[in-house]
């Protein structure tokens, strides 16, 4: 396990502004350690200040927030106004996202996206060594500089500490570069635990080795589909939608590596003809049970725990789960209890 010892039990919440404090405060109430916000069709940061306005105890994560759509200067202070409003509950969760994104989307340069990442927490960490100790700010990388801070712009002390930083990581390199600079890695959904053993724990283990550090100095988060219900009726209508997610990250081509390692790489290649056509249904039907559950965590309420713990053992330090709507709230809170704990 990484830093903080058992395993930590996350959600998400959905970023509309108006829906963030009931939404927090029932994650908070449910037992669960983390609220992670997403980058998707709005902001990651905003809702997190209403979360941390509404809530006292669960830390608050983006997963992620766009880097390179950017600077480390403004990231830097909006994450420092979140630690310490939150009273030092902020996790920074960064991720690269795509070329075609960046450039088309967000208008900002792409280049060699390993090492911007290394350099974007570099300077982050610099600046942030800057506002809390005095620290001349004399950072120059090959992406970004920062060589400018007179005291009208330096914030208030808080006495929080910095964020944590987590870097979401697909890719051999950005896994490997989180271990050397990163305090976490948000693995992506898409990975199964043999994917985990066998590749991204290796992988993010030789940056540890590099860096002199320890695994305990890197906290591995990683999001779970997880398809439960009372009954077997509950439990299939659960997996059909997650079929359907599953399909759509195995047509990417990004993703292939971890359906080759389970010699499965075709299935990739059909998956993204049925997405350039439209198919969706299709691709859900490809997703068979021994599939299902190599990329899900499928169980009755009453085993599901036991078999996400055995999914996580090992691998993964933080988990983030949804259960459906049919697991009422009185359950879900047994759940997360015993996912914490490791009895009820």
């Amino acid at each position: 396990m990484g830093a903080g010892g058992g395993l930590k039990v996350d959600a998400a919440v959905v970023s509309q502004l108006s829906q963030v404090p009931a939404a927090a405060r029932t994650l908070e109430r449910r037992g669960f350690d983390g609220c992670w916000t997403a980058e998707i069709n709005h902001d990651p940061f905003l809702p997190l200040t209403l979360a941390a306005e509404h809530t006292h105890s669960i830390e608050l994560g983006t997963s992620i927030a766009v880097a390179f759509a950017r600077n480390p200067m403004t990231v830097a202070q909006i994450g420092w106004d979140l630690q310490d409003y939150s009273q030092g509950r902020f996790l920074l969760g960064l991720g690269s996202q795509i070329k075609p994104h960046i450039e088309k989307r967000f208008g900002m340069p792409w280049s060699r996206p390993v090492e911007r990442m290394q350099e974007f927490v570099e300077a982050l960490r610099a600046i942030w060594s800057c506002w809390r100790d005095g620290t001349r700010l004399d950072f120059d990388g090959d992406f970004y500089t920062h060589t400018l801070m007179t005291p009208m712009f330096v914030p208030p002390p808080q006495p929080h500490g910095d964020p944590r930083v987590f870097v979401a990581a697909v890719g051999d390199r950005m896994t490997e570069m989180c271990g050397e600079v990163a305090d976490g890695l948000i693995a992506h959904a898409f990975s199964t635990r043999r994917y985990l053993r066998e590749v991204t724990i290796p992988t993010l283990s030789r940056g540890i080795e590099r860096a002199g550090r320890s695994r305990a100095d890197v906290e591995v988060a990683c999001p779970l589909f997880v398809v439960t219900g009372h009954d077997e009726e509950q439990l299939a209508a659960a997996a059909v939608g997650t079929r359907k997610q599953i399909a759509f990250y195995a047509s990417t081509p990004a993703y292939r590596n971890v359906l080759e390692l389970h010699g499965w790489g075709d299935l990739q290649t059909e998956m993204h003809r049925l997405s350039r056509a439209g198919d969706w249904d299709t691709m859900g039907t490809l997703v068979d049970d021994t599939i299902l559950e190599e990329f899900a965590v499928v169980g009755l309420v009453d085993e599901i725990t036991d078999k996400i713990r055995a999914r996580c053992d090992g691998l993964i330090d933080r988990v983030l789960v949804g259960f459906p709507p049919s697991v009422d709230e009185e359950t879900v809170v047994d759940l997360v209890t015993e996912l914490r704990d490791g009895a009820r």
